[in-house]
C-alpha cells in the first residue's frame, strides 16, 4: 500500500502550496530533441515525453504527456512489476510428471502424463534435465500414450497470425499452460566445404529437414530474405524445406521458427530425448487431464520469477510475459489462467497503490498489439511506483542496461553506457521508451519517450530518443 499514501500526501502538498513558475515541469521540446525531430523530418505530433527525478514532487517535462500512445513491449513493465509485487521474487512454477498405470521393473503400464503450470522458461536443457530425472528414477519404458494436462491454463480463441500475419515466428506464440522451449525451433546454417549445412534444435523425432539451399560466394546482404522456408505433411512425418541462396559471406546464422502446433511438436522432442537417454517410447499423443489416481512421478520447477522477469525485460520475450499474466490470474482468481483473469489482477494492483490510469487498455500485456494504450505520464508514474517497492533491486536489474546488454547491448552508449536502465519497444511505427537514467550530478531520473508516428521504428525514431537522454543526462 505504499503508493497510497506517498500519492495522497503529494496531493495535498499540490493543493496547499502555490507552485512558483520555476518549479512548473517544462512542455516545451528541448532543442536538442526538436532539432533531432526536424532532422528526421518529424513533426513533433505523436511524440509523448515524461521526464521526473526520482524524489521530487513534480515532473522535470512532459510533452503531451497525458496522450493515450501504444507503448509496444514497454508495457511489460507493468505486469512484470504486478508480478513481483503480488507473487513476490521467489515464486516458482511445477511442471509434473505422472503414470497413468503400475510401473513394473522399469515400464510403465500405462500412459505416461505431463501436466504443466506455465512455466515460461522451460527450455530444451531445463525439459532434458525435467526427463533425466525420471530416468535416474528407473523409468524405462512407457507402454502407452504421451498425455498433455494444459488445464492450468484456459484455450482461448486466439490466432498466432493476429498481429502481424507472421504464425511461424516465435515471437507470435501463444501462451500455454505446458510450453516446452517457446514452441519454437532454432535453424543454424553453416557455409562449408561447398555447401550450407542446416542444423536443427532441439530436432523433434516426427521432422525431417530437406535442404535445397545454394551456396554462393557474393558478398553478405540480407541472408535471412535469401531463404525460402515452407513446411510439408508426408505421412506421420513433417518436411521443412529449406531452399534459396547463402552467400558464404554471411558465416554461421540461424532463426528461430514455430513449426509444429504445440501437442506434435513436444511429442517429437519428449520422443528425441527420451530416446537419446536410451529408454523406450513409440506411442502417441494427445491431450487431457490427470487422472485422480495417477501416481505422482516427478515435480520440477521453474527458475525463480526474480529470473523470469530478467529474461522478460532484458531480452523483451512476448510469450514469456503472456504467461506471467496468465499465471497471474490462475493463481490470484483461481485456474484456469486467463488473459482477462490476469488484467483483472494487474487492474487491482493498480487501484489498490492508488494509481488511476483510465486510459489504459491492456490486450495482451506483452505490447505485441495495436491496442494497448498508455501515456507517458502514467508509465512514468508506474516507474516511480517501482523504485518505491521493496522489490525495486528485482526489478530495476531486470531492466537492459545502455550498451552493457540484453536489447540495450548494441545500442551506442558514450557517456550514458551502463548509466541507463531501459525497456524499449519497437512495432511498425511504434518506437517507446521507459526506464532510469543517472544523470551526470548522480539524480536518478524517470525518462518516458512514447512515439507513435510513421517512421518512428525507423533509426531516425532512435535519434530522438538519444537526444532526449543525452539532455536528460547532461543538464545543470
Amino acid at each position: 500500500m505504499f503508493r497510497v499514501t506517498s500519492i495522497v500526501f503529494l496531493t495535498a502538498i499540490y493543493v496547499a502550496s502555490p507552485v512558483r513558475a520555476e518549479d512548473r515541469p517544462r512542455t516545451s521540446l528541448p532543442e536538442p530533441v526538436a532539432r533531432a525531430l526536424k532532422s528526421a523530418g518529424f513533426s513533433t505530433r505523436g511524440l509523448s515525453i515524461y521526464v521526473h527525478e526520482v524524489g521530487q514532487e513534480r515532473p522535470l517535462l512532459t510533452v503531451a504527456a497525458d496522450t493515450p500512445r501504444n507503448p509496444a513491449s514497454t508495457i511489460k513493465l507493468l505486469a512484470t512489476l504486478v508480478a513481483l509485487e503480488e507473487l513476490g521474487p521467489a515464486y516458482t512454477w511445477r511442471t509434473e510428471a505422472y503414470a497413468g498405470g503400475p510401473v513394473r521393473d522399469g515400464k510403465l503400464e500405462g500412459d505416461f502424463y505431463l501436466k504443466g503450470y506455465g512455466d515460461p522458461y522451460l527450455v530444451i536443457e531445463r525439459f532434458w534435465h525435467f526427463l533425466r530425472t525420471l530416468r535416474n528414477g528407473g523409468l524405462n519404458e512407457i507402454a502407452g500414450d504421451l498425455v498433455l494436462d494444459q488445464s492450468y491454463f484456459a484455450k482461448e480463441a486466439a490466432d498466432p497470425a493476429d498481429f502481424d500475419g507472421r504464425p511461424l515466428r516465435a515471437y507470435n506464440v501463444l501462451p500455454q499452460a505446458l510450453l516446452v522451449n517457446f514452441q519454437a525451433v532454432n535453424f543454424k546454417f553453416l557455409p562449408e566445404a561447398g555447401r550450407v549445412r542446416i542444423i536443427a534444435d532441439p530436432l523433434p523425432a516426427h521432422m525431417e529437414i530437406v535442404n535445397r539451399v545454394k551456396l554462393k560466394y557474393n558478398r553478405c546482404r540480407g541472408w535471412a530474405r535469401r531463404l525460402k522456408m515452407r513446411l510439408r505433411n508426408a505421412g506421420q512425418q513433417q518436411q521443412v524445406i529449406f531452399s534459396g541462396r547463402y552467400n558464404a559471406a554471411c558465416g554461421k546464422n540461424e532463426i528461430f521458427r514455430v513449426v509444429s502446433e504445440p501437442a506434435p511438436y513436444i511429442h517429437g522432442v519428449f520422443r528425441t530425448l527420451w530416446t537419446e537417454q536410451g529408454a523406450w517410447f513409440n506411442g502417441g499423443v494427445r491431450e487431457g487431464t490427470v487422472p485422480f489416481d495417477a501416481e505422482l512421478l516427478h515435480t520440477g520447477y521453474s527458475l525463480p520469477l526474480a529470473d523470469i522477469v530478467r529474461a522478460i525485460n532484458k531480452y523483451s520475450n512476448n510469450v514469456m510475459t503472456r504467461q506471467l499474466l496468465l499465471t497471474l490470474g490462475a493463481e490470484r482468481l483461481a485456474p484456469p489462467g486467463t488473459t482477462d483473469k490476469g488484467i483483472r489482477v494487474v487492474r487491482a494492483w493498480l487501484d489498490r497503490h492508488g494509481l488511476n490510469f483510465p486510459e489504459l487498455v491492456l490486450d495482451n500485456g506483452a505490447g505485441l498489439s495495436r491496442k494497448e494504450r498508455i501515456s507517458a505520464r502514467h508509465l512514468g508514474e508506474l516507474l516511480l511506483a517501482a523504485h518505491e517497492s521493496p522489490y525495486m533491486p528485482e526489478f530495476m536489474s531486470s531492466l537492459p542496461v545502455f550498451a552493457v546488454d540484453g536489447t540495450l547491448r548494441k545500442r551506442f552508449g558514450g557517456e550514458l553506457a551502463g548509466r541507463v536502465h531501459l525497456k524499449t519497444g519497437t512495432i511498425d511505427n511504434v518506437r517507446a521508451m521507459a526506464g532510469y537514467l543517472l544523470d551526470r550530478r548522480g539524480r536518478r531520473m524517470v525518462v518516458v519517450s512514447l512515439h507513435n508516428r510513421w517512421r518512428a521504428d525507423s533509426r531516425a525514431g532512435e535519434m530522438v530518443q538519444d537526444a532526449l537522454l543525452n539532455w536528460v543526462y547532461q543538464r545543470p
